[in-house]
């Protein structure tokens, strides 16, 4: 699909949206037994659940920390959610699960459990673009069911450019076409930026504009995830 084919000219995408609006929302809390912590977030087609194991005792050999707790993330797409070579998703999950977990230690409250960890667990059901920001928020809701203290309330949020013009909330279409994509996740209460990726190059220009509306397509999710969260308490 070419650039030209992802904007009409009346300035509507593939799925019909406008430029800065957000695809369908569903987030739940504390739909899974057995764990601590967990949620499930939908973005438009995209599918991800957290769950959340501890804080507790250290049980495998690795490193600890005694002044604060040690926080692991494990990222995985379900076998039906993956398209593309097997060795290219495979490296793909990594490169998130490492993402994602130095998002979650900007999050926690460490230092409250030391000589002890963490576990988050992150499964993509379905892939329809914006896998990171789905799961960092199905994340921070999961740490929340688990009744982990966080040091503010994060969300996250992705933004592209498309034929110079800015978009939010990037579907696959959007996210595969080569075009410009930045993620970004936000603690609301005090505005930092405790994530940021850019894929594939960007002016400076654009780059303000586009990391501009991400953050405030993380002030639309907010309010959907605070909802979820007091419906939940």
């Amino acid at each position: 699909m070419s650039k030209l084919e992802l904007l009409t000219p009346e300035g509507l995408r593939v799925d019909g949206r406008r430029p800065s609006e957000l695809r369908f929302m569903d987030c739940k809390m504390g739909q899974f037994p057995g764990v601590d912590g967990s949620a499930f977030f939908q973005q438009g087609n995209t599918r991800v659940i957290a769950t959340v194991h501890g804080p507790r005792e250290i049980t495998k050999r690795g490193p600890r920390r005694a002044d604060k707790c040690i926080v692991s993330c494990e990222y995985t797409i379900t076998t039906f959610g993956i398209t593309g070579e097997r060795r290219k998703q495979d490296k793909r999950q990594s490169e998130m699960s490492l993402i994602v977990q130095r998002t979650l230690e900007e999050m926690i409250l460490c230092k409250l459990y030391p000589k002890s960890e963490i576990n988050v667990y992150i499964q993509v059901l379905q892939s329809d673009g914006g896998e990171l920001p789905t799961a960092i928020n199905a994340a921070t809701l999961a740490l929340m069911d688990a009744g982990i203290p966080l040091c503010d309330f994060f969300c996250s949020c992705a933004a592209g450019l498309i034929n110079s013009t800015p978009i939010l909330d990037l579907n696959y279409l959007e996210d595969s076409s080569g075009n410009p994509d930045i993620p970004v996740a936000v603690a609301m209460q005090s505005g930092n930026v405790v994530m940021l990726q850019v894929d594939n190059k960007i002016s400076v220009a654009d780059f303000e504009q586009v990391t501009l509306l991400a953050i405030e397509g993380c002030k639309k999710i907010f309010e959907v995830m605070t909802k979820c969260v007091r419906e939940r308490s």
